[in-house]
């Protein structure tokens, strides 16, 4: 295909346009990867225990993006694709245990600068297939060189026995091209039981041992002294503690 002068700069700029509309995504996925980091590094210091196991990110392309605006029969503009579609952006952040989910949920709301826009519960409320997850829509703001940008990204929270089954289910529909013996659908949603089950479980063991240790911790006064941050040990002064007594037992 031959183009004159003038179809190539509609090119130029059409592509730069897709490239900053796309780039607002990427930046509102760096800007919540950066927070949760912060989190992870927080309530490793302070708890000795991170409830984020591995996150992942994605963007949609062009070509998905456009599919599903014919889905929804929105205009063709970046304004309408920014409305109709939701999951430009998507992270799936994958956790050991139940309460970790609820808990990360809840450190995303706590963020004065995030909105969230829409929550899904799919461990309260299972689709019929047996899929489980939280589903979060999260507006984050992103600071361009000449403006502020409302960006929504989709986020799913899960254990890895729920990521687990949501990626074998994945590959099993899509080595049927979606049409599925019904005797797999049903060993299918069995083994998502399973998991949910196995999950209630290891939650139960992890609520035990963390009492043990919550235990043992409040009885080691050496253990409470110390500080550990950046690798870095700090000990806390006699005089300090000794001034922080008195202070409590004064008020």
């Amino acid at each position: 295909m031959v183009m004159n002068r003038q179809q190539i700069e509609q090119l130029r700029v059409l592509k730069n346009e897709v490239t900053r509309f796309m780039m607002s995504y990427k930046f509102a996925l760096d800007a919540l990867d950066t927070k949760l980091e912060i989190l992870k590094e927080e309530f490793h210091l302070l708890h000795d225990y991170n409830p984020i196991e591995h996150t992942k990110s994605r963007l949609k392309s062009p070509e998905s993006m456009v599919k599903k605006l014919m889905k929804k029969g929105g205009d063709f503009t970046f304004d309408s694709m920014k409305h109709h579609i939701k999951d430009i952006a998507g992270m799936r952040i994958t956790c050991s245990f139940l309460s970790d989910i609820y808990q990360i949920s809840d450190m995303l709301k706590n963020q004065s600068d995030l909105t969230i826009v829409d929550i899904k519960d799919y461990i309260a409320h299972p689709k019929p297939n047996g899929y489980q997850s939280l589903h979060l829509i999260v507006e984050v703001p992103v600071y361009m060189s000449d403006r502020q940008e409302q960006v929504n990204v989709e986020v799913q929270i899960r254990t890895i026995a729920m990521d687990f089954w949501a990626s074998l289910e994945h590959k099993i529909y899509y080595k049927y091209n979606q049409s599925v013996p019904p005797s797999l659908l049903e060993e299918l949603k069995a083994a998502a039981d399973s998991a949910a089950s196995l999950d209630r479980q290891m939650e139960r063991l992890h609520r035990e041992i963390t009492e043990i240790k919550d235990e043992q911790a409040d009885n080691d006064l050496q253990l409470n002294k110390q500080i550990m941050i950046n690798n870095q040990q700090f000990q806390l002064p006699d005089t300090l503690l000794r001034l922080l007594g008195t202070t409590a037992t004064d008020s």
